[in-house]
């Protein structure tokens, strides 16, 4: 996914220095990268532009965890390349597929790791000194929670919670690029989080590779940290990012606790993958569809309406005909709202590269059916909504006069007005819906 930065005219083409072009990709944790190194090009007398023509710099900050996610920005790089600009390749697909990155950029002017964001001002000014090729990889991660932040979205706050990750999925290449759980002390979180409220932030998006695993390298986890941050006082919401079901597991009625707090949406972020067994143990996923449906099931006994997103890879090696009717099955049993579905591309370096792979045209009629089925159930889902009346915090400006809104289980839903809404909290009623959001009126 590209975030353009040719809306945010709050930090773009003002001042007279040397100026940045800049395009990003990825998740959340990718996105708290950016604002950080926002912040640092800026105070250090940059501006970032939209027109790539007048830049002195391009920076791309990539993604590398899936493989069409690799193969547009490799084509974006050979883009780019032909501007002869000073180039910085920043994010996740150097550490992924570094020998890809270099053949599609030879003429890179610095490569800056996720570890490295602290020195992407250094690789500014080697790039500026016409050095090319300079490596600003770090051996260890570092707290990002005292960094400055430059917010892409003012309602916004995303505070990485931690670098790395415990699990070691068999077919999953992030790991190589962010290392294993670095969690951030729970006090720095929580002083960003009151910072960030008390200058009007609304939404907090808590992030990281896996926000079940919080905490497990420091004695603490997830749950205490919701109730610490829930303690700030003012008027806020909080995401929780995914989270892995096998840490889930372990901290599962704390977890629940925690989210009754009327500041944390009620939102979970589930990844089941498949719904067999044996096809998760050949993924290293470390838990069972069984433990699967029971986390939903407790989560829903206590918030009902509470919004479940889980993600599922169709034609994963080894996924027969069998297993993949499993996850259908499963899915239409569990019915979550939102099904991430992605089609199984091997990466780089991963066990399941080096597993007999699935033809590719099996492999598309089962995102297509996959598709389909959870289509219809996110739709019967939003079904359910229509006529409900209640608040919404504005977080985003829709295409022309529309504005979209996030209720107490995070359902997206789009209203009209012609007046700047954004970071309001407004009164609304559900009209209509649509299998990836609401409409509705004020009330």
């Amino acid at each position: 996914m590209e975030k353009s930065l040719a809306k945010f005219t709050s930090f773009t083409d003002g001042g007279s220095g040397r100026s940045v072009y800049i395009e990003s990709y990825g998740c959340a944790a990718n996105k708290a990268d950016l604002e950080i190194m926002l912040a640092y090009i800026l105070n250090s007398g940059y501006r970032v532009t939209t027109n790539v023509e007048e830049a002195d710099f391009i920076l791309i900050n990539t993604c590398g965890v899936k493989k069409q996610t690799e193969d547009r920005i490799l084509n974006r790089l050979r883009f780019l390349s032909r501007f002869n600009k000073r180039l910085i390749i920043t994010g996740c697909l150097p550490k992924i597929d570094f020998k890809a990155v270099i053949k599609a950029a030879p003429n890179f002017s610095a490569i800056v790791d996720p570890y490295s964001v602290n020195k992407i001002v250094l690789a500014l000014k080697s790039a500026e000194k016409g050095e090319r090729n300079k490596i600003f990889f770090s051996e260890k991660p570092y707290v990002k929670t005292e960094e400055p932040q430059i917010r892409l979205n003012p309602v916004i706050e995303i505070i990485p919670i931690s670098e790395g990750c415990l699990g070691a999925c068999s077919y999953c290449c992030v790991r190589f690029a962010r290392g294993t759980l670095f969690s951030y002390p729970v006090s720095s979180i929580v002083k960003k989080l009151k910072n960030a409220v008390s200058e009007g932030v609304k939404e907090i998006w808590l992030t990281s590779q896996d926000n079940g695993a919080y905490g497990f390298d420091i004695k603490t986890n997830l749950a205490n940290l919701l109730k610490e941050c829930c303690k700030v006082s003012g008027r806020f919401f909080i995401r929780v990012g995914m989270m892995n079901p096998a840490h889930v597991l372990k901290i599962l009625s704390d977890l629940i606790g925690a989210y009754e707090d009327e500041r944390i949406f009620k939102f979970v972020h589930l990844p089941v993958q498949s719904g067999d067994n044996e096809v998760l143990k050949m993924m290293n996923r470390k838990y069972t569809v069984e433990e699967f449906k029971e986390i939903v099931r407790c989560f829903r006994e206590r918030m009902p309406n509470i919004t479940i997103a889980t993600d599922v890879i169709c034609g994963f090696p080894g996924e027969s005909r069998e297993a993949f009717e499993k996850t259908m099955k499963l899915i239409e049993e569990v019915k979550p709202d939102i099904v991430n579905i992605s089609k199984f591309f091997p990466r780089p370096n991963t066990p399941a590269a080096q597993m007999k792979q699935i033809d590719s045209k099996e492999v598309a009629f089962r995102s297509r059916m996959m598709t389909h089925l959870a289509s219809r159930i996110s739709l019967e889902r939003n079904l359910s909504w229509v006529g409900w009346e209640g608040k919404i915090l504005i977080d985003e400006k829709g295409p022309r006069d529309s504005w979209v809104g996030r209720n107490f289980a995070y359902k997206p839903i789009v209203i009209k007005s012609d007046e700047n809404l954004l970071g309001k909290i407004i009164e609304v009623r559900v009209i209509e819906a649509h299998i990836n959001y609401l409409e509705a009126q004020i009330i």
